[in-house]
């Protein structure tokens, strides 16, 4: 299993500051990777930052941990937009990028700005939006035209670092999100709540990777990677080993304000993942 952060940026982790802080802190102490949340939380009151700008600030500040969005709400960015600032990032960072994307989980930030909140409508257009960033990012000349986007005879350029694409990771915990994350690279879930404390069951979450596994098929031979958030009381806790034995591929400590002050996360960070002393 590998370790990164991820952190919430929102309320006093809205300071981009901050996070690089942490940033910086996260890989000098062996943390692999740093993902940021993509929120528009000022739209219910709490203020957020952008994770495009903190992440390419998070690129300059570092030069081994992977990074990214955990995860962009999809269908409240325009895909080929997503499609170069990803590309862009890549550059930047020498190929370190995952794009972590999802449908959006609060209607309030897409309504408050006269956007389709509906799951079914965010779910197509979800969809729609990866086979878009994906096939520009192909290098190809794409043309398409679907239900929500169109694209006249465009090739992107420059491309990403990494090929054959930028990893895409898929987050939420339904069925369709499961059916969803299988098509792509990796699957982002969240293990733990509002208090710190650990919701998810390791023994339901294998069975939900094995489900992933039957509709994956054969017939890829990348890896996929599993992706969980959670919270642990140091490098030497055991949480780690019960969903490592599960399947979890990447494990991301939980770093929000709601676990204690900006000097408590700091210090776990210090602390390290497991290994690294």
């Amino acid at each position: 299993m590998q370790y990164g952060v991820d952190i919430c940026t929102l309320g006093e982790l809205a300071e981009p500051a901050r996070v690089v802080e942490m940033a910086r802190a996260a890989e000098a102490a062996g943390w692999e990777a740093v993902f940021l949340w993509d929120h528009l939380a000022f739209a219910w009151g709490v203020p957020s930052a952008d994770p495009w700008v903190l992440l390419a600030a998070v690129a300059q500040a570092t030069s081994r941990v992977r990074l990214g969005p955990a995860v962009t709400p999809l269908p409240r960015r325009r895909p080929v937009v997503v499609a170069q600032a990803v590309a862009t990032l890549d550059r930047l960072s020498g190929g370190r990028v995952v794009l972590g994307a999802g449908a959006g989980g609060v209607p309030a930030e897409f309504t408050a700005f006269g956007e389709p909140a509906e799951a079914r409508v965010r779910a197509g257009m979800l969809d729609e939006a990866l086979e878009v960033v994906s096939a520009l990012w192909a290098g190809r000349q794409v043309s398409h035209e679907g239900e929500h986007y169109a694209v006249d005879g465009v090739t992107l350029a420059p491309l990403p670092v990494q090929r054959p694409r930028v990893p895409i990771w898929v987050g939420g915990d339904s069925r369709a999100a499961q059916r969803r994350a299988a098509r792509w690279d990796g699957w982002i879930i969240g293990g733990d709540n509002e208090d710190g404390e650990m919701t998810r069951d390791p023994g339901g979450l294998a069975e939900d990777l094995a489900r992933i596994r039957e509709l994956r098929g054969p017939g890829h031979d990348t890896p996929f990677q599993v992706a969980m958030t959670g919270v642990s009381a140091g490098p030497d806790d055991g949480v780690f080993a019960r969903y490592e034995a599960a399947g979890v591929t990447w494990w991301l400590e939980h770093l929000s304000g709601a676990r204690g002050s900006y000097a408590r996360l700091l210090s776990r960070i210090e602390a390290g993942p497991p290994g690294r002393a």
